[in-house]
């Protein structure tokens, strides 16, 4: 996985270890990784989990739930909040407090 990446992303990992964030605080987020003007790179493990290389080589950790959840699922839950921050970020009327 860690080959895969471009040279130079943020790179954030999916953990249940990580941070928990609500939309306003992804939108913040998003918003820092624009500035930076760098790819972002989101690694999402299988069924074991990330590696423990996978982890160490983040640069953030970021939670959706204490729970487990299947790889499908997470790709899904985490393109519906990328969408809803980018649309806090845009003033567009999607996102709801």
């Amino acid at each position: 996985m860690l080959d895969a990446l471009p040279r130079g992303a943020w790179i954030i990992a999916l953990d249940e270890g990580g941070e928990a964030w609500n939309t306003r605080r992804l939108a913040s987020e998003m918003q820092a990784w624009m500035r930076q003007g760098r790819d972002v790179a989101l690694l999402v493990g299988g069924p074991d989990g990330l590696a423990p290389a996978c982890r160490e080589r983040a640069d953030r950790a970021w939670s959706l739930s204490p729970l487990t959840l299947p790889h499908a699922l997470v790709r899904i839950v985490v393109a519906e909040q990328l969408y809803r921050a980018w649309s806090l970020n845009s003033n567009h009327p999607y996102h709801r407090d």
